[in-house]
This record gives structure tokens, C-alpha cells and sequence, in this order.
């Protein structure tokens, strides 16, 4: 009798958790969704709840949890600005206790283990694109730090288990990523200026505007993630999974307004400590390693990810913003 891989997705019900469930259900795997919703939102798996391959446990990874599985996907972590620096100290416990729990819990079912890291581990760089090999320049006692600092420290865990306990560990530095079941409150430039153009209101842009993002569908970051999981056990990363065409934050405003059709006027507000200027990835280890490589245009992106938005608002702008997490 076959039977199917049994995974586990912390941060299973956030934006980008949801829709590594969503692929793993449809690929037949014995789905185990854990989330403590704090950023997290029902709604976001709600289509998932009575397939028969698909679990959901509330709980948060700072607690340890014992359960059996094959395979670990730990997403668990509040990703935006806003949302991690609405509790710095439970940012830093769930990047560093989360990792070394789930970590303590594949060492002892041998199972694969994946962290989700971020490009914020480099910082403001200095060196531009970033690659893997780049150290980065991190403030280490920021109002960005419990994010940061957190996601360097949960790596470096994640490689001295590797070192001491021969485990098969996987890193991905995820780059800045978009698309339907973003939360439409969580500050991210690409969530704020839809919902802003949707409503009318002015789309705020910090300093001049002319600071770059690389932005990469949810589609193709998912499929680059699996990929990584599905790797044999001499891949570990960690490897930049992102969108290497960049664009200004000003661009990226005037396209949302053009699609939108919105009479929003941009308007500029003071940069944010430690806003990084540039921010685009080197995804050659990704082609390399993965024969990854991303294939949605961002104008494409941008149309599901306002039809979504568009959605959201049309139920009511109050239960869109305030009822998009239950």
C-alpha cells in the first residue's frame, strides 16, 4: 500500500503558508496545518478544511509539539513590519524557540526540515544583487531587528544541527513576494497601494520613491519552495527564491493606479529607520540547483492579486480589514 508523505506546514494558515498547503493537498500529501493565528487568517484554508488530507491545530511553535510527519515546512513567523514590530520580543521567540523546537522535533523523526528565511538577512546591502555568499549589513538593535536578527539567528541554528546532528536541513531566503490572501492590513508596499487605489485614497510612498523592490508572484515562490524540499540531501541552501526584474516604489505605484483605474495621487511620507534602498535577488544557485526560475510578469501578478483585493473590499471595507484574520 503507497502511502502518502506526511507534512507539516507551520504558519499554515499565514499568506504564503496557505498556499504551500493548497499545493501539497493537491499533490496528495497528509496535510498538517498548524498556526497560533496571529497574522494568520481562517479564511485563508477555509477551501481546504473538508479535504480529507488536510489538518488543522492551533498552536503556537514556541511551545514545543509532538506529532509524527516526514517533512517540516516552518513558515511560522509574522513577516510584515507592521506585524512584527507589534510585538518584537514574540517576533524574536517565534523565529528563534519555533526553530529550535521543530528542529528538536525532526531530529528525533529524522525528517526533512525547511526554514522559511527571508532576504532581510542582508540588511541595507552594500553589495547589489544579493547573493547567498553576502553577509549582509544588519542593524542589530533596530525597530527591524527582532525580524531580522531572529530569521539570522533561526539559519544559524538550522546549519549547527546540520553540523552536529547530520540532519537534512533547507533554507530559502524569500524575497519580497505578493498575490491574493496577502493581509490587506499588513503594511507591505504591494497590499497597501491596492487597497489605497481601491479606495481612493492617497497612495503614500516613503522618501522619494525611488528605492527598488524585486517582486515575485506567490505562485512561482511556492514552486520554487517545494522545489527545494524535493531536493536530495546535498542541497541545503540557503538560496535566494525572488523575482530578479526590479522596480521602483514609484513605478510600482503609478502601475497600480493605471490598473486600478483609481484617482489616487501619490504622495510622499519620511523612509522608515533602516528601510533598505535596493533589494533584488541573485537567483543563480536557484537555476542551478532547482531549474527555478520565476515566469510571472508583475503586471499579470498585479491583476489576480487587485481582483482579490477587489473582492475583499466589495464584502465591506471594515469586515475586509478587521475580519480578514478570523
Amino acid at each position: 500500500m503507497h502511502l502518502s508523505k506526511r507534512v507539516m506546514v507551520t504558519g499554515g494558515s499565514g499568506f504564503l503558508g496557505s498556499h504551500i498547503c493548497e499545493r501539497l493537498v493537491a499533490e496528495g500529501a497528509e496535510v498538517l496545518c498548524v498556526d497560533n493565528f496571529f497574522t494568520g487568517a481562517r479564511a485563508n484554508i477555509r477551501h481546504l478544511l473538508d479535504a480529507p488530507n488536510f489538518e488543522l491545530l492551533r498552536h503556537d511553535v514556541t511551545h514545543p509539539l509532538f506529532v509524527e510527519l516526514d517533512e517540516i515546512y516552518n513558515m511560522a513567523c509574522p513577516a510584515s513590519p507592521i506585524h512584527y514590530q507589534h510585538d518584537p520580543v514574540q517576533t524574536t521567540k517565534t523565529s528563534v524557540i519555533g526553530a529550535i523546537n521543530m528542529l528538536g522535533l525532526a531530529k528525533r523523526l529524522k525528517a526533512k526540515i525547511l526554514q522559511a528565511s527571508t532576504s532581510e538577512v542582508y540588511g541595507d546591502p552594500h553589495v547589489h544583487p544579493q547573493a547567498e555568499e553576502y553577509w549582509g549589513n544588519v542593524n542589530p538593535i533596530g525597530p527591524r531587528s527582532c525580524y531580522d536578527e531572529g530569521k539570522r539567528c533561526a539559519e544559524t541554528l538550522f546549519f549547527d544541527y546540520r553540523r552536529q546532528h547530520n540532519m537534512q536541513v533547507k533554507v530559502v531566503r524569500i524575497f519580497n513576494t505578493y498575490g491574493p490572501r496577502m493581509h490587506p492590513n499588513d503594511g507591505r508596499v504591494v497590499s497597501n497601494f491596492i487597497v489605497q487605489a481601491l479606495k481612493g485614497e492617497p497612495i503614500t510612498i516613503y522618501g522619494d520613491g525611488e528605492q527598488t523592490r524585486s517582486f515575485c508572484y506567490v505562485d512561482d515562490l511556492v514552486d520554487g519552495i517545494i522545489r527545494l524540499m524535493n531536493t536530495g540531501p546535498d542541497v541545503t541552501g540557503p538560496i535566494n527564491i525572488g523575482n530578479p526584474d526590479e522596480f521602483s516604489i514609484r513605478q510600482l505605484g503609478e502601475m497600480v493606479i493605471e490598473m486600478t483605474g483609481s484617482k489616487s495621487k501619490l504622495v510622499a511620507l519620511p523612509l522608515p529607520q533602516d528601510d533598505p534602498r535596493q533589494r533584488r535577488p541573485d537567483i543563480s544557485k536557484a537555476e542551478q540547483h532547482l531549474g527555478w526560475r520565476p515566469v510571472t510578469p508583475l503586471r499579470a501578478g498585479l491583476e489576480k492579486t487587485i481582483a482579490y483585493f477587489d473582492r475583499l473590499l466589495a464584502d465591506g471595507v471594515d469586515a475586509a480589514l478587521d475580519g480578514a484574520r478570523r
